[in-house]
């Protein structure tokens, strides 16, 4: 449920991004979202008096905030320089299958045909909520469909990576690492290009979306997102991106005044169908066999359960 949460709510992102790219480059918005998302989070652990990650774990957690906060968000925007939005996000929900992939090479998590039909069930139901958005693209939008592959590895290996390091360290504070050492990154960036500057043009619309980006879209989002990977399986949180472009597209039925689609509705059903089958919530696949494990789950090597 978190991980979907953090998924709906990163869908809403969208539009606060696109209200800001008429004034501030992809890089500056990226360095507000990770910059604010850092500072609300340090605040919340410092006055929580979390434990931060020992100093063994911050090279790792470091590369992992380069990785997750400083590289993904770059080929992501640069990702939609080139294709379609509903492209994009086609592309991007190619997440949970490429996490479930590294999870199996570095074996971490070895794939079920459960998980396996879920995340394709998952996968068919974006396509179709975007199908009619698919039929058009410019010329050279497979860069732009290679470039978002691209992002979601990054998320799919730091999915997979991120693991070991929360199990000795509490999300809030884990997250927090990581999501400042990716902001330096982007402010360096943006600092050396003059991209501040153009926040003295910001009238208090654009403070607001800035602050929603960062405290929401920022803060809440990936602390979610990294509560739920410290307590399932890398592909069972992973799935629930498909929720991402669903989301999105609500939004702009209810704030943009599109349309409701047959295939918007029949998208969401699969999209949630897929979740719903790769977690087990469903009788497929044997996963009806669980009774009174699913409320008292048995820990195995590694620190999944049966319920994973």
């Amino acid at each position: 449920m978190a991980a979907i949460l953090s998924s709906a709510l990163g869908g809403t992102a969208v539009g606060a991004t696109r209200y800001l790219a008429g004034r501030l480059d992809p890089l500056t918005i990226g360095a507000i979202r990770f910059g604010g998302g850092f500072l609300v989070l340090a605040a919340v652990a410092l006055a929580r008096r979390d434990t931060w990650p020992p100093m063994r774990d911050w090279p790792g957690a470091g590369a992992l905030g380069v990785l997750f906060f400083g590289l993904f968000p770059v080929l992501f925007n640069a990702a939609l320089v080139y294709t379609t939005a509903a492209r994009g996000a086609l592309a991007l929900s190619t997440l949970p299958l490429l996490t479930m992939i590294a999870g199996a090479v570095l074996r971490v998590e070895p794939p079920t045909a459960r998980k396996i039909t879920g995340v394709l069930i998952a996968m068919g139901g974006v396509a179709i909520a975007l199908g009619t958005s698919l039929a058009s693209a410019p010329q050279g939008a497979w860069r732009g469909d290679l470039l978002m592959v691209a992002a979601a590895l990054c998320m799919a290996l730091y999915n997979v990576w991120s693991r070991p390091f929360l199990s000795r360290t509490a999300p809030i504070p884990f997250v927090a690492f990581g999501m400042g050492v990716g902001a330096v990154c982007l402010s360096a960036l943006v600092a050396s290009s003059g991209g501040f500057a153009r926040l003295a043009t910001f009238g208090i619309p654009q403070w607001i979306a800035a602050g929603y980006l960062a405290i929401i879209c920022g803060a809440l989002i990936f602390f979610l997102w990294a509560f739920a990977l410290r307590r399932a399986a890398p592909t069972l949180v992973a799935v629930s991106v498909a929720v991402n472009p669903i989301t999105a597209s609500i939004f702009g039925v209810f704030f943009l005044g599109e349309q409701v689609s047959a295939k918007l509705i029949v998208g969401l059903v699969a999209v949630l169908s897929g979740i719903a089958v790769a977690s087990g919530a469903t009788g497929l696949f044997g996963s009806g066999r669980r009774e009174a494990g699913a409320r008292h789950p048995v820990p195995k090597p590694g620190g999944y359960t049966d319920t994973d």
